[in-house]
């Protein structure tokens, strides 16, 4: 009987809870388990499932008031925009003393707790340079096949290794968000220039519940806090469009990567030094041909007039390269720059409009030049970001030589490394791509069934490129007997077994319903293979792989790197070799 009044008293008191409204915390940002760097300027919200009452809400820190730890009173707000729900909001805080921080949000007597861990750096650094190569969507496959490409493979053994072979540090890298095992390119790069992991497509912040996407709550990226500790010099470089989500995630704050026009001018906010790459229509006002924005803002005037050197053609480039001002803003296409392959052999995809765009090794180089005029040191962010543009589509050849290129780039930082030992040096991906080499593709097997000519084990030998100009690219692609790379993630599409000589794969378009399914552009190719697809209909390509990830890395600092680590990780060892934390640096941020 007792037993029976008791489950009554319960399920009355939930009915009175439920039927009132009463709400609760229900997200706390930053999220539980989030590193801090002690003096990084964050935001701190509170989201409620229902409407509250101000005094009805609790915020603790550590037991004492939120205001006595973070100095500042969070502004309420009954309802937030498009959400029948309470939020308390504060911006642009700090937390100055290393520990663990407890956080509990209360209301109608339920509690949301998180804990957050803030962190310390060395006070003096470690590291006077850095340098952080990201080769976007680069996985081990890729590696390997460059590798072997390149430097060619005799009884078993690389007849050479690839610059980044040499990094004498490593780690594993975990890529996934926080609403999903699987990333893109925003949220990944992000955790990295941050030390937060965040949402698909933020760049950045929290990706919170409401629809605006400049509203999220912010947390400090890699481009602002070298400007906020100091007087170090910062590039980005990418083959890229610059408000792409990777070169974005060193400056910008937005829940949607899309929001290029917007990124070009949080570019413009932050100034790197150098800048290059490509994405020149969203820099150019509406009344220009050819632009993407929707206002009258000529970036390209902004930059001029700040003192920066302008290109927009290798040439160009060479020529600014001679000045000793330090700061360069290049732009060399609209939208994103041509691959190596198209550039340099078959002159192929928009190579023909923009006929003297510069490659990643050019730009890397002009980029270390005029960055290391700066005595007090720089952060240059590098990216090889076709690697990923051309394994969406499947174009392993493209991809593997634009591995090839980064690789040549990271040639470049370990030269300059070699007079300037104070560098550290970190190269990665961001994601994975689902693709493997299994063997070789020989055409002088006999028939003409494709699928035959693949060489797996003792059958595949070893691929027949050359190099005789010894540039450390293969001299073509369409050799006799060349890698079998696959997909084990595709649309419907043709598999023709073959390099793309035409341009850039397109491996599947758009029916009249709006699904995609195989180009039959490529079906009359002879031997090639209509493969049925594995990922839903709306996908037009290949997707990223969950996989871990290798990071690696030399100089100052990089034994932080190692066994395996968060993508978010990697940003405190980068701020504990630049001593980002230092209590000068700290005061500035107050």
């Amino acid at each position: 009987m007792r037993k029976t009044l008791l489950a009554a008293a319960s399920l009355a008191l939930l009915s009175s809870t439920v039927l009132s409204g009463a709400a609760f915390a229900e997200t706390v940002y930053p999220l539980d388990r989030a590193t801090i760097l002690q003096g990084s300027p964050f935001d701190f919200k509170v989201e409620f499932d229902g409407v509250v009452k101000p005094e009805d809400v609790k915020i603790t820190i550590n037991g004492e008031d939120y205001k006595k730890v973070l100095g500042k009173e969070a502004s309420f707000v009954e309802k937030e925009p498009g959400v029948e729900a309470s939020a308390l909001v504060l911006r642009g805080i700090t937390i100055a003393t290393p520990g663990s921080y407890k956080v509990e949000a209360s209301a109608a007597g339920k509690t949301k707790t998180v804990t957050w861990e803030v962190y310390g750096t060395p006070a003096q650094p470690k590291a006077k340079n850095v340098i952080f190569f990201l080769g976007d969507g680069m996985s081990v496959a890729h590696r390997t096949a460059a590798r072997i490409m390149s430097k060619g493979n005799t009884e078993g053994k690389a007849n050479g290794k690839l610059n980044m072979d040499y990094m004498d540090r490593m780690a594993f890298i975990g890529t996934s968000s926080t609403d999903s095992i699987a990333v893109d390119s925003a949220n990944s790069m992000s955790a990295y220039m941050t030390g937060h992991k965040s949402a698909i497509n933020a760049i950045g912040v929290y990706a919170d519940r409401t629809k605006d996407s400049f509203d999220d709550p912010k947390v400090e990226v890699l481009g602002e806090a070298v400007r906020r500790t100091g007087n170090k010099a910062l590039g980005i470089v990418s083959t890229a469009e610059l408000q792409d989500a990777t070169p974005a995630a060193v400056v910008a704050h937005t829940r949607k990567r899309a929001d290029k026009a917007e990124i070009a001018q949080m570019l413009y906010d932050v100034r790197p030094d150098v800048v290059l790459g490509g994405g020149g229509a969203y820099f150019i006002p509406q009344s220009t041909p050819g632009s993407k924005r929707k206002d009258d803002k000529n970036f390209v005037e902004l930059f001029k007039a700040d003192g920066y050197q302008l290109a927009t053609t290798k040439a160009e480039l060479d020529q600014a390269a001679k000045s000793n001002s330090g700061k360069i803003f290049g732009v060399f296409h609209p939208g994103n720059m041509d691959t190596w392959l198209d550039r340099n052999q078959l002159k192929k995809g928009t190579v023909g409009k923009f006929p003297d765009q510069p490659g990643l090794v050019d730009m890397t180089r002009v980029a270390l030049d005029a960055l290391s005029k700066n005595p007090e040191g720089f952060v240059l962010m590098v990216e090889g970001a076709s690697i990923d543009k051309m394994s969406h589509p499947l174009d392993w050849d493209r991809a593997v030589v634009e591995t090839i290129e980064f690789d040549q780039a990271i040639g470049l930082a370990r030269e300059f490394a070699k007079n300037n030992p104070d560098t550290l040096i970190v190269v990665t991906g961001d994601h994975a791509h689902g693709v493997s080499v299994i063997g070789t593709i020989d055409d002088d097997k006999p028939g003409t069934d494709m699928r035959e000519k693949v060489g797996t084990y003792a059958e595949a030998g070893f691929p027949n490129y050359e190099d005789k100009n010894g540039d450390g690219f293969p001299d073509r692609i369409d050799v006799s007997k060349r890698l079998a790379i696959f997909a084990n993630n595709y649309p419907d599409y043709y598999e023709t077994f073959r390099p793309k000589l035409d341009g850039p794969f397109v491996p599947a378009v758009q029916n009249a319903e709006k699904k995609y399914v195989a180009n039959e552009q490529y079906k009359d190719v002879p031997g090639a293979v209509l493969r049925i697809g594995n990922i839903p209909r709306d996908g037009d390509s290949g997707v990223h792989a969950v996989d871990d990830i290798v990071l690696q890395a030399t100089g100052p600092g990089s034994e932080g790197f190692h066994g395996y680590m968060e993508e978010s990780d990697v940003y405190r060892v980068i701020a504990e070799a630049l001593a980002f934390g230092a209590p000068s640096k700290r005061a500035s941020a107050q």
